[in-house]
């Protein structure tokens, strides 16, 4: 306890600023001069922990959501219970109401996220005097890796990459780079026309599907337009086949959020659906612990960037990139794109770059046999 309140402290917040949410595990509210604060999730023992994990969560995603949620222990457990002291820095952009989405926002890309997670790097440091890694997941993935080509030598010991895009290949996926390029302007007009988020509707999608699962969702199945999915069914394919709906950034996945299967029947009554690695329930919590589920378009923005190679709207110096890079994606989440990892380890990095079979983006955290197939790849050898 001690620990987190040195922390708090060197956030600029005092003990009020401190709560606990579980068993060692403390959330701390740090203050911002405009009242846009965030939040930093601290798990395991300060006094015995052997090296610092900063948790970085995907985008519309918090710490608690992305990594506190599973069917035994999730994974800032895991690294707590393996001698880490666990931090997680949740976006500023969870605590979202409708009348604080202002202009700020649009400051709220790669770069003022990464100015946040290094503040909470330099008070760590001060606090803990132990060295530290990166861990994201998706879209924090790509933020784990922007912070640490712009540490140098003083940066993080390894960067730990869950299911994440670098840059398509010109010649090897011109399709892909067309499409994140187009992706990259669009985003870009939406910003200039003052839409500073964007909400990806999971929220929705499951309430709907909680409370009126039967009832039609006024979405056509493709095997028959006139009969339109259930609730249900229509979260189903949503998470199976994310790539098959329509949605901007849709694309990107190979498959889909988690692996499972749909099989249309006659009516969407006869209709079977199963997911194959993540309970329906676990996704149930994990949304159920969001706060305002929105992303950031400047965030949008600078990712689409980074998967166009578009360097001057956003620019990753993957050669600069001196930390041991773990990347490990989902064959159905973002599949197998290896150029970043190949870019970072034409500059001298150590890069461990694996391909999950059978995984979908959200299954690398949330699934019952992540801690086997995913979570031990990411520790360091003995």
């Amino acid at each position: 306890m001690d620990t987190v309140r040195s922390l708090a402290a060197a956030l600029g917040g005092g003990d009020d600023a401190v709560r606990e949410v579980g068993p060692g595990h403390h959330r701390l509210a740090v203050p911002d001069q405009h009242g846009d604060g965030f939040t930093v999730d601290v798990l395991g023992d300060g006094r015995t922990a052997h090296r610092v994990l900063h948790l970085l969560p995907g985008g519309g995603l918090n710490v608690d959501a992305d990594y506190c949620t599973a069917q035994g222990r999730g994974l800032a457990r895991y690294f707590a219970d393996h001698g880490y002291l666990v931090i997680g820095t949740t976006p500023r952009e969870d605590a979202l109401v409708p009348e604080r989405i202002g202009p700020r926002c649009a400051d709220w890309g790669l770069d003022g996220h990464r100015a946040d997670l290094e503040r909470v790097v330099a008070a760590a440091e001060s606090v803990t005097g132990l060295p530290h890694e990166l861990l994201g997941h998706s879209a924090g993935a790509a933020l784990a890796l922007a912070t640490a080509a712009r540490s140098g030598g003083a940066g993080p010991r390894r960067v730990l990459v869950l299911d994440t895009t670098g840059p398509y290949h010109p010649q090897r996926e011109p399709e892909s780079l067309a499409r994140a390029e187009a992706l990259t302007d669009l985003f870009r007009q939406q910003l200039d026309a003052g839409v500073r988020t964007v909400d990806p509707g999971l929220k929705g999608l499951f309430a709907r599907a909680a409370t009126a699962p039967d009832a039609p969702s006024g979405v056509p199945r493709p095997v028959d337009g006139a009969a339109p999915f259930s609730n249900l069914g229509l979260l189903h394919y949503a998470l199976t086949h994310t790539r098959d709906l329509p949605g901007p950034a849709n694309w990107i996945h190979h498959r889909g959020h988690s692996a499972g299967g749909y099989r249309f029947g006659a009516t969407p009554a006869e209709d079977h659906f199963t997911l194959t690695h993540t309970p329906l329930a676990v996704w149930q919590q994990a949304v159920a612990r969001l706060g305002s589920g929105l992303q950031p378009t400047a965030l949008l923005r600078d990712l689409a960037a980074i998967w166009a190679g578009r360097t001057e709207t956003y620019a990753i110096d993957w050669a600069a990139i001196r930390a041991e890079v773990v990347w490990l994606n989902a064959e159905f989440g973002r599949g197998d794109h290896d150029l970043g990892a190949r870019l970072i380890a034409r500059g001298g990095a150590n890069v461990d770059y694996r391909v999950v079979p059978d995984y979908g983006h959200g299954d690398v955290v949330w699934s019952a046999t992540a801690e086997r197939d995913v979570w031990s790849l990411l520790l360091p050898p003995r």
